[in-house]
């Protein structure tokens, strides 16, 4: 896998919101940006819960497609960053996705209970990855469809085996790291060898969270 792949992915998982960019109604021609917050479904694509009566949303039944910005500061006034260009589409989530996008957002329940908030997914088509001065590449952004990836049954299964194990709460396993609730603060833990098969998840795991200090004390 490219080093572009793994960096847009990285970014995918980072901690934070996305940067929303979409076709204006109110005023045509004219971009409306905003943040969302969101998760990655099982192939690393975002998923967002946005309410019908958002600017946004209005734009997006109107005219689908749209940018994300994800960036990172490496210090000395660099920059890593991924403008990625797509459609965004609502979707029908599976409770299991609905479970990961509480998980990281559990504010986010009392909206589901208003009838008038969706979930969207955004597919890229193309992607610009930007790893510091003079590192710019484009990606198809289809790339992300064959990346490794842990299906939502297999994510659920996980999280039941490891919860034991750690010391704070578990909110998403993918097959290049994992995302934990620890003391307050959202901790991404990435796999040190890289992406990993379905079948090495789990010791990989156990490894890495005894290795970074998060195991629970077994006293």
């Amino acid at each position: 896998m490219s080093s572009r792949l793994n960096l847009l992915i990285d970014l995918l998982h980072a901690p934070g919101d996305i940067a929303l960019a979409t076709h204006s109604v109110a005023m045509p021609g004219y971009p409306f940006a905003t943040i969302a917050p969101f998760v990655t479904d099982e192939h690393h694509r975002p998923v967002f819960l946005i309410s019908g009566l958002a600017e946004h949303t209005r734009n997006l039944t109107a005219n689908p497609r749209a940018s994300l910005l994800i960036a990172r500061s490496l210090g000395d006034g660099e920059i890593e960053r991924v403008s990625l260009m797509g459609e965004v589409h609502p979707i029908e989530a599976v409770p299991l996705l609905v479970a990961r996008y509480l998980r990281y957002h559990p504010p986010a329940e009392r909206f589901l209970q208003l009838g008038d908030f969706r979930f969207h997914r955004f597919v890229p088509q193309r992607v610009l990855t930007v790893g510091g001065f003079a590192k710019a590449n484009w990606l198809e952004g289809d790339r992300l469809l064959g990346a490794l990836h842990v299906s939502l049954i297999d994510e659920a299964a996980l999280i039941d085996d490891v919860t034991r194990h750690i010391d704070g709460k578990v909110l998403g396993i993918d097959a290049y790291g994992a995302d934990f609730l620890v003391e307050g603060t959202r901790v991404r833990l990435r796999y040190t060898a890289g992406a990993v098969t379905k079948d090495s998840l789990l010791p990989t795991l156990l490894r890495e969270i005894r290795g970074r200090g998060l195991a629970r004390d077994p006293h």
